[in-house]
């Protein structure tokens, strides 16, 4: 079974702007390009890089964003399965995080990915317990 993997928001904002740990969300897209691995991200995740570009530099750059993101090696997760909405709203009421983020994880956990993320600040605690597995980009 190849190595799975569940993008999240701040990991994708990080390789977009060349930012610290932008080098490991390549290698890993890379390697999905290559067919060595799958990478997937919840649909409910790019608007959150949509709306920054968006609100800073306008439509058009926002557009041109999700162009690229939408040609990244990146198997978009549309649907919401039951397993997936039931253990989102367990992280959600256990852990207080952002429903985008409880979704993140939750797929993560339910296709037994490693979720790539910068986000200590929400994360650490899962991380702690062992809720998800975790790849940190710095």
């Amino acid at each position: 079974m190849k190595d799975a993997f569940v993008l999240d928001a701040c990991a994708l904002i990080a390789f977009l702007n060349d930012e610290d740990g932008s080098d490991k969300v390549e290698a890993i897209l890379l390697k999905a390009f290559e067919e060595e691995c799958v990478v997937y991200m919840n649909k409910i995740n790019m608007p959150e890089v949509y709306y920054g570009v968006f609100r800073e530099e306008g439509k058009g750059k926002a557009e041109g964003i999700l162009s690229k993101i939408l040609a990244l090696p990146l198997q978009t997760i549309d649907t919401l399965e039951d397993a997936v909405f039931k253990e989102a709203g367990r992280l959600k009421a256990i852990y207080r995080i952002s429903l985008a983020d409880s979704l993140a994880l939750a797929e993560a956990k339910t296709r037994g990915a490693r979720i790539m993320t910068a986000d200590h600040h929400e994360f650490d605690t899962l991380d702690k317990k062992g809720e998800v597995a975790f790849l940190w980009i710095r």
